[in-house]
């Protein structure tokens, strides 16, 4: 929030958040799976690049239905994983070095393994009403029906799973259907039950008392189900998606909770699928006075090119990226903050989507981190990012592991919808989350130096050429520019706090905006009165040279570059006279005046 236009500073918004998926990371045990030891050893490495914060996925007891955002207990680790003593040796270890630790916080769903469904299913007391039950319907008089369930039995409705199938499976202990948006493994919490709210907020609390400093909220906007959870079969998953997202008591749910458990000195940023997210409800979400939470990712951006299934893409325009970051950098302006992001745990490879990861791979990555760390809001670096890693190319199911792509997929393969794999490999391609989930490129050995073990899943055959190793030891790399990247937005003001100003919204090639922080204004809680600064970033979207001609009022002789992707002796003068030309993928920012 900002105070008389003035904005306030809070270290969140000037931190860079760097994510990892500790399957993943860095195996120390050689079981072929990332623990938390191994991202200790890792500690000094994400120091010297800089970030501020470690997001940390999962690492409960799971029993891994959907990698560990299927949880047993929450107060434990997966024995895969490590220990809570190596969980508060790597907290320890990160907070010696100023960096802060946030905790995936898994609250929509447990595991069907989870003590508090055990209880449920026999009916226990407090625990009955812990999860959506319903009874069945007579198959013979609706239109929907399903294989986990008696004969002659359909699903209380005809919500789909996001996972592929029903949204219901049958229990025969209780004798009741249960609901799980996600996998049948992950029955969905009821929040109605004022015992489920106060369950969640002790476990905040029990993470909180350990040190950490915030929490990423999983689909944190489908905790709230409406009434009589009605069918929309005009809508996403027969209105699985349309009745779940931002559900009618959900700010109430979230203003109890910060209530109860929030501070504003913690970073906690909300996962809100659907799209589009209204305007309104982010707001609400935002305000210290409701949901209070610092920042949320929404998944306008990510659904651009992204067809129904998961194999299927759309076309998108660099116009249409830009509008919707532009609508929200506007629409949080004087009530929010956004989160930047262009990949994670649940998406592709950036550089493969956003990008050129052939030719232009290095010039590309470092384009696209320039604009992830000079637009308003908080950087998301996922791990990997920083090398420039590409996305997999998977040749066989045989090679995925992702529920969120098998399920769908051999649904499809055994209903007729698609032939084989082969059919559709290009899309699985381009669009798995196994993508981002291949493990961390440390170096060209064997494995990638990953693990020396067999990886749980295959590591990229590229890195034997992107890799940390001959990053760092390259003074040209992409992790030597997001280190430099870092460093910028750590010395400038004028890219966290000031104004955004787009320029040609309309060109489907160059992405060109200044950040404006004017001479004399103070940011709240800073004494300093000299943060005034104007900088313009200047971005080539395409693979070939395009020239620009700065609008009145933003080119000087008086200029100066503060980074770029392209070593150049031109710059300065281009800038001077108004006239940028821009090789392929090349990024620069200027500062304009002081």
């Amino acid at each position: 929030m900002e105070s008389d236009g003035v904005p306030e500073r809070r270290w969140w918004k000037e931190a860079v958040v760097y994510q990892i998926y500790p399957r993943s990371f860095n195996d120390t045990d050689g079981d072929g799976v990332g623990d938390i030891p191994g991202i200790t050893e890792k500690v000094d490495y994400l120091d010297e690049l800089g970030v501020d914060v470690v997001w940390l996925c999962p690492v409960y007891d799971s029993p891994n239905a959907d990698n560990g955002y299927d949880i047993r207990d929450y107060r434990s680790v997966m024995d895969e994983f490590g220990t809570l003593a190596d969980w508060a040796d790597l907290r320890d270890a990160l907070h010696e070095r100023g960096i802060r630790l946030i905790m995936d916080l898994v609250v929509n769903h447990t595991s069907d393994e989870h003590e508090w469904f055990r209880r449920s299913r026999r009916r226990e007391g407090a625990y009955e009403d812990y999860y959506w039950w319903r009874e069945g319907r007579d198959a013979a008089a609706v239109d929907w029906g399903s294989d986990r369930g008696p004969d002659g039995e359909a699903p209380p409705n005809a919500w789909q799973s996001f996972f592929g199938g029903p949204a219901w499976s049958y229990d025969d202990r209780r004798e009741e259907w249960y609901l799980h948006l996600f996998d049948r493994k992950q029955p969905d919490l009821n929040w109605r039950n004022p015992r489920v709210r106060e369950a969640v907020f002790d476990l905040m609390d029990w993470w909180l008392d350990r040190g950490i400093d915030g929490f990423r909220m999983d689909v944190i906007n489908l905790i709230s189900k409406p009434d009589g959870l009605p069918n929309d079969f005009d809508g996403p998953f027969n209105g699985a998606m349309t009745g779940a997202a931002n559900g009618p008591r959900v700010h109430e749910y979230l203003a109890e909770m910060n209530e109860r458990v929030l501070d504003r000195d913690l970073l906690t940023v909300g996962e809100m699928v659907g799209s589009p997210l209204p305007m309104e409800h982010a707001r609400r979400y935002l305000d210290p006075d409701e949901g209070g939470l610092s920042m949320l990712f929404h998944f306008e951006h990510m659904l651009l090119d992204r067809g129904e299934r998961v194999w299927e893409r759309d076309e998108w325009t660099l116009s249409e990226l830009k509008a919707v970051f532009n609508r929200w950098d506007e629409g949080l302006s004087e009530t929010g903050w956004n989160a930047l992001y262009l990949n994670n745990h649940d998406q592709p490879r950036m550089v493969s989507r956003f990008g050129d990861d052939g030719e232009y791979r290095r010039e590309s990555a470092t384009l696209l981190a320039t604009l992830l760390h000079t637009l308003r809001g908080t950087p998301y670096v996922y791990q990997g990012e920083e090398l420039g890693m590409t996305n997999y190319p998977f040749d066989s199911m045989d090679e995925l592991r992702d529920v969120d792509t098998l399920n769908p997929l051999r649904q499809a393969i055994e209903g007729g919808e698609v032939a084989s794999f082969d059919a559709v490999r290009d899309g699985i391609r381009a669009n798995s989350r196994d993508n981002a989930r291949t493990p961390m490129q440390w170096s060209a050995a064997e494995h990638a130096d990953f693990t020396d073990g067999e990886p749980w899943i295959g590591v990229n055959p590229d890195h034997d050429e992107v890799n940390a190793e001959r990053e760092r030891a390259d003074d040209d790399s992409v992790w030597r520019y997001y280190r430099d990247l870092i460093a910028l937005r750590e010395e400038h003001d004028a890219l966290v706090y000031g104004d955004y100003d787009p320029l040609f919204p309309d060109d489907d090639e160059v992405w060109v905006y200044t950040r404006s922080l004017d001479l004399g204004d103070d940011v709240a809680g800073d004494s300093a009165d000299d943060t005034g600064e104007r900088l313009l970033v200047a971005l080539n979207v395409t693979g070939g040279d395009r020239d620009v001609r700065l609008p009145p009022g933003v080119a000087s002789d008086e200029g100066a570059l503060l980074i770029g992707n392209y070593r150049t002796d031109d710059a300065l003068r281009e800038f001077a006279a108004g006239e940028l030309r821009l090789r392929p993928w090349e990024a620069r920012v200027y500062r304009v005046a002081e």
